[in-house]
């Protein structure tokens, strides 16, 4: 497998720490039991809500008044590598590969629970402020935080 924003697989491998862990659903495979391949992206927004929340960074609370920005998804690929079948437990590791003025790179890996590869992925995040639509600069405070996190083994 050569996704074209990865390097050096063992590298690109050890910076990730942080996962969610999902099982297959039935309603998301199709007749042969193989899973649908627009349900990788689902996973993907899960596992980076959860991340973010966990690093506590860039996700206002529901209800929250006047939120300043809020983070959307600009683009998202997915390469797979392994078939994933129902019933399978999915490990969706996630970290931060790239940080810029309003966007970051979020980069995805996927692994069953043998600890094989399935799918791999990246999309990039904008700050966008929900009343003009326009994207924000992520405030240098958290532009620090996340570009020591994606120097880090999070």
């Amino acid at each position: 497998m050569k996704a074209n924003y990865i390097d050096n697989f063992q590298e690109w491998e050890k910076g990730f720490s942080f996962f969610s862990e999902v099982r297959v659903r039935f309603s998301e495979t199709d007749m042969y039991g193989h899973m649908n391949n627009t349900i990788s992206f689902t996973y993907f927004e899960q596992a980076r809500i959860d991340y973010f929340r966990h690093l506590g960074i860039l996700m206002p609370s529901v209800g929250e008044e006047d939120v300043k920005s809020i983070p959307i998804v600009a683009d998202l690929q997915c390469d797979y590598v392994k078939q994933v079948f129902f019933d399978d437990v999915l490990r969706i590791y996630t970290k931060i590969a790239q940080v810029g003025n309003s966007s970051m790179d979020i980069h995805y890996l996927a692994k069953n629970q043998k600890d094989e590869i399935c799918f791999t992925g990246r999309g990039t995040i904008v700050q966008m402020d929900p009343r003009t639509g326009k994207s924000v600069p992520i405030s240098e405070e958290e532009k620090t935080k996340l570009n020591q996190l994606a120097m880090l083994p999070h």
